[in-house]
């Protein structure tokens, strides 16, 4: 085991939590907020990227993907490739 100790799964699932709240709270704010229309994709693109981190973290945390790292490589591709779709389909009327 490495110098550092090692956190319970309590603690860990505490922390992930936390760390939703925190990321919800954000996505919150953004959405919330009154943005300029210079920075609507600018906006869209941190709520997304938010929404995949908290994605990753209940795969992770939750559903105990992090003890199964074959799993968790091919649900994080599957997952980043939806969200590229997703940052995709949410740029094009953005942009034009």
């Amino acid at each position: 085991m490495s110098g550092k100790s090692a956190m319970s799964q309590p603690a860990l699932l505490l922390r992930a939590w936390i760390v939703l709240l925190v990321f919800s709270a954000g996505s919150t704010l953004l959405s919330l907020r009154g943005i300029a229309p210079d920075w609507k994709a600018a906006a869209g693109v941190a709520i997304l990227t938010l929404a995949w981190l908290k994605a990753r973290i209940i795969l992770q945390r939750y559903l105990g993907l992090a003890q199964a790292p074959f799993w968790a490589r091919g649900f994080n591709i599957g997952l980043a490739l939806s969200c590229l779709l997703f940052l995709g389909l949410y740029l094009v009327p953005v942009m034009l």
